[in-house]
């Protein structure tokens, strides 16, 4: 099933649209070419695992695929991916498995860059493990008990949170965190 006969709607569509056969990309449209960095012609018959940060990121999510939960067919979540020229970038992806009871045979998946809205920063282990621990609502005086480390340190690590993804005050840096990949 790769690339054949043009069809409009989906060659054109507004978002990125590929189709999957066991996680190789046997078709793909004009966006998602764009959004990915290649040519629909390149793309196509590459195995999707090249355009994840890593391996561990490829089997994290192929394990999710392989959850009760996912195994509706529908599937959906905002991650890290890398473009083609390996620049990292986050993408909301959402897919529909063809193929019920084996998510990864043949399914139909949407990607969307959201660069503009959230960039990649990066962080440090310890900054990271801040960071999901505010997400989760811990206070300072909690992360630090859970963390082993005082108050104050923790104050500066949210301090240099705030600083790297340009927030205001917590909630501000709260919402600019939600959907980070733990």
């Amino acid at each position: 099933m790769t690339q054949s006969a043009s069809d409009p709607a989906f060659d054109f569509a507004p978002v990125g649209l590929a189709l999957l056969e066991d996680r190789i990309i046997k078709r793909c449209n004009l966006q998602f070419a764009e959004i990915f960095g290649g040519s629909v012609t390149e793309l196509c018959d590459l195995p999707i695992a090249a355009l994840y940060p890593s391996v561990e990121d490829y089997q994290r999510i192929g394990e999710r695929l392989q959850t009760p939960e996912a195994q509706s067919g529908l599937y959906s979540d905002e991650r890290i991916m890398r473009r083609t020229s390996g620049r990292l970038f986050w993408c909301r992806v959402r897919g529909r498995s063809t193929s019920s009871g084996h998510p990864f045979r043949t399914g139909v998946w949407s990607f969307a860059d959201l660069s503009e809205e959230r960039p990649v920063v990066s962080l440090s282990p310890r900054e990271r493990e801040v960071a999901i621990l505010t997400c989760r609502g811990l206070s300072a005086k909690e992360i630090g008990l859970k963390l082993d480390l005082s108050y104050r340190t923790v104050e500066t690590h949210r301090a240099r949170l705030l600083d790297k993804f340009g927030a205001r005050k917590l909630p501000e840096l709260v919402a600019k965190l939600t959907g980070m990949p733990l």
